[in-house]
């Protein structure tokens, strides 16, 4: 028996509402429609995100994007079987405002809600593509906050295998960006100016690329790239897309032979990618080469769910339920988790919970 579920995202400065319909265990559930309103150009002006203007706007666009997520869909409120919505991690008020409302709603329906993992969320989205992967595979999440490599054999079932110590790629890419008087948001001005350089320009660090592990540290990077800068002077401005080229190339460099390092310790021959740096052209352009060499298959979100949206918190819903790690209930008391490890929602095998 299928069901409908809305899925509703408002951990950052994006406001994502998605509807999809679940078909059944062992099926890929559909996306009936999706709309995002991203707050890009309110944040530009301050060159960052400012939380309290974040949540402001939340509030404004939740409930136009619902009625035409529901209006494309052709359904109605009283049609939903449960409405999801991003619990965490992310800004405190922004959460706050997609969980009230996600909540309010459902209580006022009387339907059964359901708090989502953001990072999960991501982890899930490739299952959205028109190639969606299949169990286990590597994942590599990439995005503004979080770098981490997983092994992940069924919804529920992640193996954090390597973790950023300190700054993730993406804010490697902001950072950097910042340094060279890029506009917000950085990473993908950074990524545009990059096209017209030579990676190979500057000599910079690929910090822990030969640890023996799988985390990742991007900080010396930042620092590198800021030394780099005060050396170039008055003639950073020509030099500025050969840095921004070579900045790009030191960071994905990093997170390839990472991935592969996973790859051939875990024996797998599936890598998911996804987050907002999954969307990076050279990223894909090195791991889909590197890992056809291999004859391993690597599975991406579409580009315009790379980023924040609620089509993945809809999705990450509806396989949670599907597999059942998590039920959809009416309690309407909620509250966020601005910080929330993804471990922290992994739910043991049998054969090891048995054990413990």
């Amino acid at each position: 028996m299928s069901e409908l579920i809305l899925g509703i995202e408002s951990s950052c400065d994006e406001t994502g509402v998605a509807l999809v319909r679940t078909r059944g265990p062992g099926t890929v559930p559909e996306l009936l429609s999706h709309a995002l309103y991203s707050q890009i150009e309110m944040h530009r002006a301050y060159g960052g995100v400012v939380p309290e203007l974040a949540s402001r706007d939340h509030i404004r666009r939740v409930l136009p994007l619902t009625q035409k997520v529901l209006d494309d869909a052709g359904c109605t409120l009283a049609q939903l079987d449960a409405i999801a919505f991003t619990r965490g991690p992310g800004l405190a008020g922004a959460l706050l405002v997609g969980s009230g409302v996600a909540c309010a709603m459902a209580a006022a329906l009387d339907k059964p809600v359901l708090g989502v993992h953001h990072l999960e969320g991501h982890l899930l989205s490739p299952f959205l593509s028109e190639d969606p992967p299949e169990f286990p595979f590597v994942a590599l999440l990439v995005s503004g906050g979080h770098t981490q490599l997983m092994r992940v054999d069924s919804v529920g079932q992640y193996q954090i295998l390597g973790e950023t110590i300190d700054d993730a790629a993406g804010e490697a890419f902001d950072k950097s960006a910042k340094l060279l008087g890029l506009p917000y948001p950085g990473g993908p001005e950074l990524s545009r100016l990059a096209q017209g350089g030579d990676p190979e320009a500057f000599k910079l660090p690929r910090p822990l690329l030969h640890s023996g592990d799988l985390d990742f540290s991007f900080a010396g990077l930042k620092t590198a790239v800021l030394t780099q800068a005060k050396k170039l002077g008055d003639g950073l401005e020509a030099r500025k897309a050969d840095l921004a080229a070579s900045t790009q190339a030191a960071i994905v460099d990093v997170l390839v032979k990472k991935t592969l390092n996973a790859l051939k310790e875990t024996g797998m021959k599936r890598v998911v990618v996804a987050g907002g740096v999954g969307a990076n052209r050279l990223l894909r352009e090195q791991l889909n080469d590197a890992c056809c060499k291999r004859g391993i298959r690597v599975h991406y979100p579409e580009l315009h769910l790379c980023t924040d949206n609620g089509a993945m918190i809809a999705m990450a819903a509806a396989m949670r339920i599907e597999a059942g790690q998590q039920q959809a209930e009416k309690v309407y008391a909620f509250d966020v988790k601005p910080r929330w490890p993804l471990d922290a929602i992994v739910q043991q095998p049998p054969a090891a919970a048995a054990a413990v």
